[in-house]
C-alpha cells in the first residue's frame, strides 16, 4: 500500500514538473515582430542588413529583448496588396506585434485616400483579432500632389490611430525628407545613412509595445 502511494506521489511530481516546464517555456518563447511594408522597409537599393528593419533586429539583440523579426516588406507594395497578404502571414508567424508601414505607393499613384484608409483599417483590425499589437507608421506626400490630397493622406494615419487605439509614428522620414543628400539618385528611397534616423523615429514606440507583451 505504501509502495502504491509512493508511485502515485512520484507520478504527481512528474506531472507537476512537466506543467512547470511547459509554463516556463510558454513565457520564455521569443516574441515575433512582423513588419509589413514597402520598399522603404525592404532595403531597396541598399546592401543587405543596412535597412532600418535589420538595424532594429540588432537593437533588440543589444537590449537582450528576445524577439524574432520577420520582414515581409515588398518593394512597390500598396495597402491593397498588404491587406491581401496579411492573413496568411498572421497564420504562419503568429506575431505578437505587427508594424504596418504602407501607404506611400498608394499616395504616389494618387489612389483614393478613402481606399487606403479602409485597407489600413482592415489590416490593423485583422492583426488585433489575431491578438497582436499594431504599430502604424505614417507617411507624407510631397507638396506637388496638392495640399488637399496631401493633408487628407497624412491625416488618415492619425484618424486610424485614434479610432483603433493604435500607436502611431506620425512620419517615418522625419529628419530625412528635407535632406536631399540622404536619398538615392531616384530621390525617393533613402540611403543607408538615413536608415539609423528612420529607426530613431520608430524605435521609441516599438520598444514600448514589445516590452508591454
Amino acid at each position: 500500500m505504501r509502495e502504491l502511494t509512493g508511485r502515485r506521489l512520484v507520478l504527481a511530481t512528474l506531472v507537476w514538473s512537466v506543467g512547470l516546464l511547459a509554463t516556463a517555456s510558454a513565457h520564455s518563447a521569443p516574441k515575433t515582430v512582423l513588419v509589413l511594408g514597402d520598399s522603404l522597409s525592404a532595403e531597396y537599393g541598399l546592401s543587405r542588413g543596412a535597412g532600418w528593419v535589420a538595424l532594429m533586429e540588432l537593437r533588440l539583440k543589444e537590449q537582450n529583448i528576445d524577439a524574432a523579426v520577420v520582414n515581409a516588406s515588398i518593394s512597390g507594395e500598396t495597402t491593397s496588396g498588404g491587406r491581401t497578404r496579411l492573413p496568411a502571414l498572421l497564420n504562419k508567424y503568429k506575431p505578437s506585434l505587427v508594424v504596418i508601414e504602407l501607404g506611400a505607393n498608394d499616395g504616389l499613384r494618387g489612389l483614393p485616400v478613402a481606399a487606403a484608409e479602409a485597407n489600413l483599417r482592415a489590416m490593423a483590425g485583422a492583426a488585433q483579432q489575431a491578438d497582436a499589437r499594431v504599430l502604424l507608421v505614417g507617411m507624407r506626400m510631397p507638396p506637388n500632389y496638392g495640399r488637399d490630397y496631401a493633408d487628407k493622406f497624412f491625416g488618415m494615419y492619425g484618424t486610424l490611430s485614434k479610432e483603433l487605439r493604435t500607436p502611431l509614428v506620425p512620419f517615418m522620414l522625419e529628419g530625412v525628407a528635407d535632406k536631399p543628400q540622404l536619398f538615392q539618385p531616384d530621390r525617393l528611397h533613402p540611403t543607408a545613412e538615413a536608415h539609423p534616423l528612420i529607426l530613431a523615429n520608430i524605435w521609441p514606440s516599438l520598444q514600448k509595445l514589445i516590452k508591454a507583451r
